[in-house]
């Protein structure tokens, strides 16, 4: 995999990688930026988000879940002192649709984690991640959630 990073302005940047897309990124203006972009920290979460979040949702939709709606939740603390890693991650699973069954959820969740999920790999290294999840059931209109 392969990066490239250029300055737009102070410390506005853009990056490509190999699938072409493009990220911007920025400071705030107290620094030198234009808060005219996602922090490189923030976008570490949303990474983390997304890479969990795809095994998930593949993972259900192998099981044949039918979902209506996915989303996340994801809170950081980091250290006091620079560098200012993440210390602890919470991660909460949003997951909507009809007849899901918390068994068919926690397993994904726990196959994205302990096996395909590399940014969660590597962040654990560093952070405490926790794992959380709601099911909204669309047929009985009730929710079912778990802490792990």
């Amino acid at each position: 995999m392969k990066v490239n990073l250029r300055q737009i302005s102070g410390l506005a940047m853009a990056a490509v990688s190999d699938s072409g897309h493009w990220v911007t990124m920025d400071g705030p203006e107290k620094f030198g930026g234009f808060s005219a972009g996602s922090r490189p920290m923030e976008l570490v979460l949303m990474g983390l988000a997304g890479c969990t979040s795809m095994d998930v949702i593949s993972i259900l939709m192998k099981k044949r879940v039918k979902l209506e709606d996915f989303q996340m939740e994801v809170e950081a603390d980091n250290a006091p002192e620079h560098p200012k890693i993440f210390t602890n991650i919470k991660l909460t699973y949003i997951i909507k649709g009809k007849g899901i069954k918390p068994s068919d959820v926690e397993q994904a969740i726990e196959l994205s984690e302990n096996k395909y999920c590399s940014a969660s790999a590597m962040l654990r290294k560093s952070a405490n991640i926790t794992i959380d999840y709601r099911i909204i059931d669309t047929e009985n209109e009730k929710n079912s959630s778990s802490s792990g």
